[in-house]
């Protein structure tokens, strides 16, 4: 059971531990591992940066609170999650942490990469800890490292674990304790509980990690014959006066900020007074010219010299088979990343998803709506007639009923995503998108928040703070809303499934399937369109960064995992749209019954719903939507679906279950079909209406809380104006062409 808020304010006296990586190191599953469900997720203080915190549980019962920081290649901040995590680990962060431990969980089978955060973590003087995680991929691409030689040069522990099958989580639980406890930790704390194996190597003993000395680690530092400690003397004796940095950490952040433009100006944007901030440049301008005079390479040096190091540690403690290098992931990447065939593959892929969507979930639809048609029923029967009955059945039953429906097909497309993610496969689909992009002119650092868009526009804009240009950013910010999120997917299945015949296509798909997938392909193209169109008329002169992407290997997918993600999203979906659902249900239902004039009783159900509060507002806007092929009763769900799209379902599901009013739900998909237009007898709802209907809803800004976290995001009601209109715009014209213009080509 997650532990409440209250219970993580209460334990303040925790000790706290980071857990820090890269990207695609599997952190995310250490921490998930270590803290089960007791974690909740916050901000960090004065910025909108997600955080995770976890409490972990020793073996005696006591515990610490883990922190899970944003993924990072270096301390030279690239976007703005580099930063915080960089504040917070060298102190300067608004945050109030007693750290005693960082823990980097580092790839096995990528160690030389991972090895260069690990050297700048160690030279900050807190005790660091090795995570050496996937080291079942590790062996099997025939890398085999001398993890006990590693962790004596380096002079920290290291315990070799295999999160996604909660392998050496017990060892490295342990270590943690062992090494935050009161008493200094003994050698041998990460490997005292009977050597697991894990590949080829034993868990075995690990020693302390005291601070080990700035010269120690760089092996050409010291041939230049102190030369370099003389030319870094100014710079470190000007961060040991105004930081609380230990020695090493002030000469590694020397020797950082004479190496980068990047990292000087990060410091310079930390400090308030003017004065400092030019002592910091003239010294590191006179830094510079200083090795410049030596003939020493300054830009890049710590580059140069960590990585001297890290080739002479790797070399020592690392066996290669490079016959076994040339594994399954190689030889898969050169189909699934070829030039031709991978976007191929990834159309495919994503084809066969939405049909599965659609044949997978009929049977628990039908269950869930048998369910759901009995309880209204018993309700309908149990309760006396009168207004709660009535609110019951036909507001609170129909309208969340009729959403809760569309979840199996949720479910699994959360399942599927979920599943490509931890195969490896979605770093593949980022790669190849990456390649489009460019080729449009888009930033690359673009795809993974537009792929997070795809679950829910939300998160997918908080993403886009890995992108380093604010411009890149923020035309990425503008269109993650155009990729089809999980809220339009009741939407797309209550009309396909209503209008489109379940026909076979080539033998696999059907109709149902190529439509769902077709929406979401249509999405796409409309925001690379809308990217270009706000590249040329806004950001001319906007330059995209370089972007560069890890390829994990592939690996057989953790079913603990996948259905893990899926229920927490699924939870997500469950929790807060039906919260939002239900009260706009119960509002609806009021709109849709209330006022009853006196021959109430005597008047049809359509002129009893035409004339209450609903009927009247959707009447009022009904000539403005006309022209799409919508009626007053899409009117209704156009306004309320403004609060979250998939309300547009919850709110047809109230209207047709108030017009009826009788003990038996509504089956919505048949009440779709069955609606004509009293006057011409024709139908009212066609498959070229549901298509209208759909691009609208593709296009529209039908989300309250996308404004509002864009409103955040941009500090400002601009952008998230111009984002409702362009969007609202673009949704009127493209509804507008797809029903006129098919008229005019003879559909109906």
């Amino acid at each position: 059971m997650a532990e409440t808020t209250e219970t993580f304010a209460a334990r303040e006296s925790v000790v706290d531990v980071l857990l820090v990586g890269n990207p695609n190191t599997g952190k995310t599953s250490v921490f998930n591992s270590l803290t089960g469900l007791r974690q909740k997720t916050g901000n960090y203080p004065g910025v909108t940066v997600e955080k995770k915190t976890g409490i972990v549980t020793g073996p005696d019962g006591a515990t610490l609170r883990l922190h899970d920081m944003p993924g990072m290649y270096s301390l030279t901040p690239k976007s703005l999650d580099d930063s915080i995590a960089r504040e917070v680990l060298i102190g300067e962060a608004d945050e109030d942490l007693d750290v005693r431990l960082i823990v980097v969980v580092a790839d096995a089978s990528n160690l030389n990469r991972n090895l260069y955060l690990v050297t700048q973590l160690i030279d900050l003087g807190i005790p660091v800890a090795i995570a050496m995680n996937m080291m079942d991929n590790a062996v099997s691409s025939g890398v085999h490292i001398d993890l006990d030689a590693l962790s004596d040069r380096l002079k920290v522990p290291i315990v070799p674990v295999v999160a996604s099958r909660q392998r050496g989580i017990d060892e490295l639980r342990k270590m943690m304790f062992d090494q935050v406890g009161p008493a200094p930790s003994a050698p041998g704390s990460a490997g005292d509980t009977g050597g697991e194996s894990i590949g080829d190597t034993e868990v075995g003993p690990a020693p302390p990690s005291p601070t080990v000395s700035f010269a120690e680690r760089f092996p050409r530092r010291r041939l230049l014959g102190g030369l370099l400690d003389e030319a870094l003397a100014p710079a470190a004796a000007w961060f040991g006066e105004h930081t609380n940095l230990n020695e090493v950490a002030q000469t590694s952040e020397a020797l950082r900020v004479t190496s980068s433009d990047q990292a000087l100006q990060t410091w310079m944007e930390g400090r308030q007074d003017p004065s400092c901030k030019e002592d910091l440049k003239r010294i590191v301008e006179q830094t510079r010219g200083r090795l410049d005079e030596l003939q020493v390479p300054w830009h890049m040096l710590e580059t140069i010299l960590r990585y001297d190091q890290i080739d002479d540690l790797y070399s020592r403690v690392v066996r290669e088979d490079r016959e076994a290098q040339a594994s399954l992931s190689v030889r898969l990447d050169r189909a699934f990343t070829h030039r031709i065939a991978g976007p191929v593959i990834v159309l495919a892929v994503f084809a066969l998803v939405f049909q599965s969507i659609f044949s997978w979930a009929e049977a628990p639809m039908t269950l869930i709506e048998d369910g759901i048609g009995a309880l209204g029923a018993f309700v309908y029967q149990f309760l006396p007639e009168g207004l709660v009955r009535d609110l019951l059945v036909d507001g609170v039953i129909a309208g969340v009923g009729a959403v809760l429906v569309f979840l199996p097909q949720i479910l699994f497309l959360f399942f599927f995503l979920a599943l490509l993610e931890d195969t490896g496969y979605m770093a593949r689909v980022a790669f190849i998108m990456d390649r489009f992009m460019k080729s449009m002119g888009l930033s690359g650092h673009s795809v993974m928040p537009l792929l997070s868009s795809f679950a829910c526009a939300i998160p997918g804009i908080m993403a886009t703070r890995t992108i380093s240009s604010w411009k890149d950013r923020l035309i990425t910010i503008m269109i993650a809303p155009l990729m089809s999120c999980s809220a339009r997917l009741p939407v797309y299945i209550l009309l396909i499934g209503a209008f489109f015949p379940s026909m076979t296509i080539l033998g696999v798909f059907t109709l149902q399937g190529l439509m769902l997938f077709t929406m979401y392909i249509f999405g796409i193209i409309v925001a690379i369109g809308a990217a270009l169109v706000f590249k040329q008329l806004f950001m001319k002169d906007a330059v995209s960064t370089s972007f560069v992407m890890e390829l994990p290997p592939y690996r057989l997918p953790s079913l603990k995992w996948v259905l893990l993600q899926m229920f927490e999203r699924a939870k997500v979906f469950v929790t807060e749209a039906g919260q939002i659902i239900l009260a706009i249900s119960v509002v609806l239902w009021f709109l849709a019954s209330y006022p009853q004039p006196d021959d109430y009783d005597s008047m049809t159900s359509r002129s009893r719903i035409q004339q209450s509060y609903a009927g009247q507002l959707g009447q009022l806007i009904e000539p403005a939507i006309e022209p799409l092929g919508f009626d007053w009763k899409v009117g209704i769900g156009l306004i309320t679906s403004f609060v979250a799209r998939e309300v547009l379902v919850s709110t047809m599901a109230t209207i047709y279950n108030v017009e009826e009013a009788d003990e038996t739900s509504v089956d919505l998909r048949s009440a779709l079909q069955d609606e004509t237009d009293p006057e011409t007898g024709e139908r009212v709802y066609t498959p070229l209406v549901a298509v209208a209907l759909m691009v609208f809803f593709a296009l529209a800004c039908q989300c309250m809380a996308t404004v509002a976290i864009v409103k955040r995001e941009t500090n400002g009601w601009k952008w998230p104006i111009v984002m409702v209109l362009y969007m609202t715009a673009l949704a009127y014209v493209g509804s507008f062409v797809v029903y006129q213009g098919g008229r005019l080509l003879g559909f109906v």
